[in-house]
């Protein structure tokens, strides 16, 4: 849903810091923000603070679990 709103809104660009190689639609088993059929293409800067966002990630995910 993110991805798609980025690219309905014309977004221009997006920085982001974890990348998630499974899951979404940004740089993972689909691109949907860089898919050349879409009605707009978003720049994709990503890697930025990974180490303390992925953190970030799996400690959100892990409290989740149980």
């Amino acid at each position: 849903m993110c991805a798609g709103a980025l690219v309905q809104s014309r977004v221009r660009r997006l920085v982001l810091g974890a990348w998630d190689p499974k899951a979404g639609a940004t740089g993972s088993v689909w691109d949907l923000v860089r898919d050349q059929r879409a009605l707009h293409e978003v720049e994709v800067l990503g890697g930025f603070r990974e180490d303390e966002c992925g953190a970030l990630l799996r400690a959100f995910f892990e409290a989740r679990r149980g």
